[in-house]
């Protein structure tokens, strides 16, 4: 079974082609510019065919996909003799609400109730969405399924996931905590269990999915109880450029002072905010560790306070799940970052936790970074969303 993982943006779309019987990625590839000038980067990794890499007229999604499938199938870039060999297409979609609890064949009472979620995830579920319609204007009857980042995080506790705000905003409109990166995190810690060569249901995990946009995951007997992120990903760490967790009287302060509306605020704090906000430089972890290592103050101090939150988060939940056997690692800067990994765990020495230095030091692989005499274990895991929602889509669709 061949299976076509789609993960569409507003303007972009990114894809991988994969053969489930041994789990063999075939082609990947990356469509941009969607609805300006258009352009794809497709490259086939199987039978030595070249990357292609040109500009396109993409005016839609549907034209996106169209370019995809055609260099799919071609002769001098493909990887299948014709669309019939792609057996069913598996979407990332961004908010599932409480709808979801698990990955789901679609169908038109799924489309409907995805549209519902739009107002959870404005900038995301739309894209998500427009790149489903736009597979099957083009694939037609080839089965699709539904992969939800916030699925995961439905097993948390009521106590973990309510806000303490009068409780018929969660009634009535649904405000609650919802989670992000659940599928990062639910393959993480899996392989976490592998690695370790304990059954899943009984470890304590507590996974750090470290980029651009940040979250931690207390993963407690293979279920998530609780997550960083929120009712929106807005909140948690403070990230690339979004600011985490932050007072909601700072808004209130800073709107009224400047005379900004609502949405003036929130460009500020999703796009502006975070360690760019702070250092002023960049909201590129390489930039920042430059720029500390020249001297500048500010990024030195989005360094020590991106560490200083992971470190205070895992710490908490350790303490909600009474304990912890493993800390993971994973995502750009959770896979590429030793000295912010080094950092978290010097905080969380108390736990029996002794750094490898040469472990550390490498990248690209599975590998556990703490000491083997370590009383809680510290790996390094590149994250593989796509598999997981390839493994989804061949489970539903059978």
């Amino acid at each position: 079974m061949k299976i076509l993982v789609i993960n569409a943006g507003s303007s972009s779309l990114k894809y991988q082609l994969i053969d489930m019987e041994n789990e063999t990625l075939l082609a990947k590839g990356l469509c941009e510019r969607i609805g300006i000038d258009g352009h794809l980067k497709h490259s086939p990794l199987v039978g030595g065919k070249p990357v292609f890499n040109e500009d396109l007229p993409m005016p839609t999604h549907a034209e996106a996909i169209a370019a995809v499938i055609d260099k799919l199938t071609s002769a001098e870039y493909g990887v299948v003799a014709s669309m019939k060999e792609i057996d069913a297409v598996g979407h990332r979609v961004v908010h599932g609400g409480e709808k979801f609890a698990c990955s789901v064949k679609i169908d038109d009472a799924v489309m409907a109730a995805l549209d519902e979620c739009t107002p959870f995830a404005p900038l995301h579920n739309p894209a998500n969405i427009t790149g489903i319609n736009a597979c099957k204007a083009v694939m037609g009857d080839v089965p699709m399924v539904a992969v939800f980042d916030t699925a995961f995080h439905q097993t948390m506790p009521s106590k973990a996931y309510m806000y303490a705000v009068p409780y018929e905003y969660y009634e009535n409109d649904g405000v609650r905590r919802y989670g992000f990166h659940g599928t990062s995190h639910r393959y993480v810690s899996s392989r976490c269990a592998e690695l370790m060569g304990k059954p899943i249901e009984e470890l304590k995990i507590i996974s750090c999915h470290l980029g651009n946009g940040s979250s931690l995951a207390a993963i407690k007997n293979g279920k998530c109880v609780d997550t960083s992120m929120g009712f929106t990903p807005l909140v948690g760490l403070p990230m690339g450029t979004r600011c985490g967790d932050l007072d909601p009287g700072v808004m209130q302060y800073l709107m009224a002072k400047y005379d900004m509306d609502i949405d003036k605020m929130l460009n500020i704090l999703n796009k502006k905010s975070g360690v760019q906000g702070i250092s002023g430089i960049s909201s590129d972890f390489r930039d920042l560790e430059k720029g500390a290592t020249e001297g500048n103050e500010r990024a030195k101090l989005a360094l020590e306070m991106f560490s200083y939150w992971v470190a205070k988060v895992a710490g908490s939940y350790a303490a909600a799940m009474n304990g912890v056997d493993a800390i993971i690692f994973t995502a750009g800067v959770g896979e590429n970052g030793p000295d912010t990994r080094k950092a978290v765990l010097d905080y969380l020495a108390f736990l029996g936790i002794e750094v490898d230095a040469a472990a550390n030091a490498k990248r690209g692989e599975d590998i556990m970074i703490s000491t083997a005499d370590s009383k809680v274990k510290a790996f390094v895991i590149p994250t593989n969303e796509e598999l997981v929602i390839a493994r989804d889509t061949a489970e539903i669709v059978g």
